[in-house]
């Protein structure tokens, strides 16, 4: 078999997985628990890109996650416009967002860089915490679903391929993105910065670039979790959110867009798997995340890379 029909396969399958998990598993809140980690595969592609490829630590995602949540529910519930508009306006958000953490990306890096993500992601979650027009601690409630005529994917099953669809559109953007000269204009600078600026490469567009992407990203996954839970609060986006985020995209493979989906996947649905085991859960799912971060620090997926090289070695 060609290396073009291994490729497909690989995509194939994993898709099959996916379309026929909620046919399989129809228990409500598993579906849930499902439509949850197609949310958090957007959240961590978007991260790959500033973090993954570029190398730039950023701790404030859970910010940009609520700035997407934020705008829909504001949207729709006081302005009454469609869930689907409320997507632009994310967007448009993430735009914004990524040209003012970009900018200054440019003047800080390491731990400085992370300090102030991290600012960003405390001052958004203190400001939708005290705003009148947010509703404060209280939250947005009753945020519409979304509907195309008169079918309304307000049931979990079609919810559930809806953000399927958005993710498969996503994914496809972000491999490309991953694969195209921007993409290895960002591992680059990710793995000599000094070097790429040696040789008189602007690196401020991709910097900035890459900030963008991750904001955009983040901003619609915030949009479709608004949409999701109907209600959402300030004490959702905190810093452990945006930690998370990052576990999800280090165990799974960082800088890997197959690696960012399987990390996420995992991160969401082990610990609901674990759940039996009691108090005892969240220690077992630790452990089992610092065991492939010291024993595979390229994440799971390098397990598939390492069994694909042994078979092509055998092969031969």
């Amino acid at each position: 078999m060609s290396d073009k029909y291994k490729k497909i396969l690989m995509v194939l399958i994993p898709l099959m997985i996916a379309i026929a998990m909620p046919l399989i598993v129809t228990d409500n809140y598993f579906r849930g628990i499902f439509i949850m980690t197609l949310i958090y595969i957007i959240v961590v592609l978007g991260l790959n890109f500033i973090t993954g490829l570029t190398g730039q630590m950023n701790l404030g995602t859970a910010g940009i996650f609520a700035m997407g949540s934020y705008t829909t529910a504001l949207l729709s519930t006081k302005l009454g416009i469609s869930p689907w508009l409320t997507i632009i306006g994310s967007i448009i958000m993430g735009l914004i967002i990524g040209v003012g953490l970009g900018y200054p990306s440019l003047r800080v890096q390491g731990v400085y860089l992370a300090l102030t993500t991290i600012g960003f992601g405390e001052i958004v979650r203190i400001l939708i915490s005290n705003f009148k027009f947010t509703n404060g601690i209280m939250g947005i409630r009753d945020i519409p679903a979304f509907t195309i005529g008169s079918f309304s994917f307000d049931d979990k099953l079609a919810r559930y391929y809806l953000y399927l669809v958005f993710v498969v559109i996503m994914g496809v953007v972000a491999y490309r993105i991953t694969n195209s000269k921007w993409g290895r204009l960002f591992k680059a600078i990710r793995d000599n910065y000094e070097a790429v600026q040696a040789v008189g490469v602007d690196i401020a567009k991709p910097k900035v670039l890459a900030f963008t992407l991750a904001a955009i990203y983040g901003c619609v996954a915030g949009s479709l979790y608004a949409v999701h839970m109907e209600f959402i609060t300030p004490s959702v986006y905190t810093f452990d959110l945006s930690t998370t985020f990052i576990v999800m995209m280090m165990l799974g493979g960082i800088g890997s867009v197959p690696g960012c989906i399987l990390g996420a996947v995992v991160c969401t649905i082990l610990p609901e798997l674990l759940r039996d085991f009691g108090n005892w859960y969240w220690i077992i799912f630790s452990i089992l995340v610092l065991l492939v971060i010291l024993f595979r620090p390229n994440g799971i997926i390098s397990f598939l890379k390492t069994r694909k090289k042994s078979v092509k070695e055998g092969v031969k």
